[in-house]
């Protein structure tokens, strides 16, 4: 058997019924539909609503019908990774919570906590189990819930983030398809500039934390956003040096869903055709790791096995980074 792949065989995304419009904001907080939209390129997005309801439930929902279009049965599953920062509780892992509402037994899993990166750290993670060869089946979950860490007395957050998931199947390829290089990066100073405050180690909840707000999101938006901008621009550049390849070689970026502007703003700094940046922000804001899943599996028909594609993310911490994969199918 000569070099293995981690080939994409699945993809498939899934939202809550319920949508939130930039027009029920405009009764929430002082915002508009033009301001958002020209500020964001938002439109709505889904919410999670429901007594007992959390991010396991939207990725559960995601990996049956990924299960059941892949004809992939619970007990072939030997591995799956679930990344998100609204895991349904401290512990156990959001993963394996998944795992036991679709009836995947036969399986080890865990969450990547990287914030908007973290579907593509924990893609390049399980990829490296298939590419060894001990692992055929490997599911990854990009899933957020955050409305459930969202105020939505703040309109510098609450018109951003919405709810969603997404899930792939990887498995091994000869061909030299699916994930093929990635580029990571990380700077833990960034993390004054994006953070949820207390919950953690170092400010426990309390009475005082929960009267205080410190529960919510915390963005200041101004350097995120440069350097969300110089992070993916950046990384896409290395991946393709690394790999011999122009832009003209690439057939889609894929961008992290955070902002009209800054998804804009990254194709511009490589002069790459807005034609080929998959985008779907409109419909969905911005859903953390599940923004990159969801996209591929909106766009899942357009690709044609053998497209060349670029995935980027930037989150809080900071992380960032870009994947280069071919498409498996």
């Amino acid at each position: 058997m000569g070099k293995l792949f981690a080939a994409i065989t699945g993809v498939q995304g899934y939202v809550p019924e319920d949508v939130l419009t930039n027009q029920d904001l405009e009764k929430m907080v002082d915002t508009s539909d033009e301001w958002i939209t020209s500020r964001t390129g938002i439109k709505k997005r889904h919410i999670l609503k429901g007594e007992g309801k959390a991010t396991s439930d939207m990725g559960a929902a995601a990996v049956e019908k990924l299960m059941s279009k892949t004809n992939t049965s619970p007990d072939e599953v030997e591995m799956i990774i679930c990344a998100t920062v609204t895991a349904d509780m401290k512990f156990p892992d959001t993963a394996n919570t998944i795992a036991d509402k679709v009836g995947i037994k036969n399986a080890f899993g865990y969450d990547i906590n990287a914030a908007c990166s973290g579907f593509l750290y924990a893609l390049t993670t399980a990829a490296k189990f298939v590419e060894s060869g001990s692992h055929k089946k490997v599911i990854v979950v990009g899933a957020d819930m955050m409305s459930s860490i969202i105020d939505y007395t703040d309109r510098t957050t609450c018109i951003i983030f919405g709810d969603g998931c997404g899930a792939v199947l990887l498995e091994p390829s000869e061909e030299p398809c699916g994930v093929l290089d990635s580029v990571f990066k990380s700077d833990g100073s960034g993390r004054e500039f994006l953070h949820l405050k207390a919950g953690g180690s170092l400010m426990p909840t309390s009475e005082e934390t929960v009267k205080k707000n410190l529960h919510y999101v915390y963005q200041d938006g101004r350097p995120v956003f440069k350097a969300a901008v110089a992070g993916m621009s950046s990384t896409i550049k290395e991946v393709l040096e690394r790999n011999d390849l122009t832009t003209d070689d690439i057939d889609w970026i894929i961008p992290h869903q955070a902002n009209m502007r800054i998804i804009n703003s990254v194709a511009h700094m490589l002069d790459f055709p807005m034609e080929k940046v998959i985008v779907n922000i409109e419909k969905y804001g911005n859903t953390t790791a599940g923004t990159l899943p969801l996209c591929l599996s909106d766009f899942e028909n357009q690709f044609k096995k053998g497209d060349k594609i670029i995935l980027t993310a930037f989150g809080g911490g900071f992380t960032w980074g870009s994947t280069l994969l071919t498409w498996a199918y």
